[in-house]
């Protein structure tokens, strides 16, 4: 389906930048209209959800090549979503300290954050840009 495949590039292109130039706008104290709200915390949540779903479809509905052809964004945008939804759940308190295997995992994740903000955003455009490559 062509529009899991643009929605896969939309999303990880959009998770990359807020892992990337996040930090910069958060610590502005002027608020900035779409700035603002696009680093919010609702919009994270939209996203994050929309991410691990096409993430998971595009799984089971690869465009061209079965399973390999759409491995790295699905990858990418399942492993993007759950660090966007893990990060909503921490900063809101709905966390308290949990030791689990996914609280490590998380926090794990959001320490690399920007290196994995790269990388989604180079998956993204290497699969607008080659779209019958094998594993993009």
């Amino acid at each position: 389906m062509l529009q899991l495949y643009f929605l896969s590039i939309l999303c990880n292109g959009i998770i990359g930048y807020l892992f990337v130039y996040g930090d910069a706008y958060e610590s502005e104290s002027g608020e900035d209209g779409l700035r603002s709200s696009a680093f919010g915390g609702g919009f994270r949540l939209i996203i994050g959800i929309v991410s691990i779903i096409t993430g998971f479809l595009k799984l089971l509905l690869p465009v061209r090549v079965p399973i390999l052809g759409d491995l790295l964004p699905a990858a990418m945008g399942v492993i993007a979503g759950f660090m966007l939804l893990y990060g909503f759940y921490s900063d809101n308190g709905s966390r308290n300290g949990g030791t689990g295997k996914l609280d490590r995992i998380g926090s794990v994740l959001l320490q690399h954050r920007k290196p994995i903000g790269f990388v989604c955003m180079v998956v993204a455009a290497l699969h607008f840009l080659v779209p019958r490559a094998l594993f993009l």
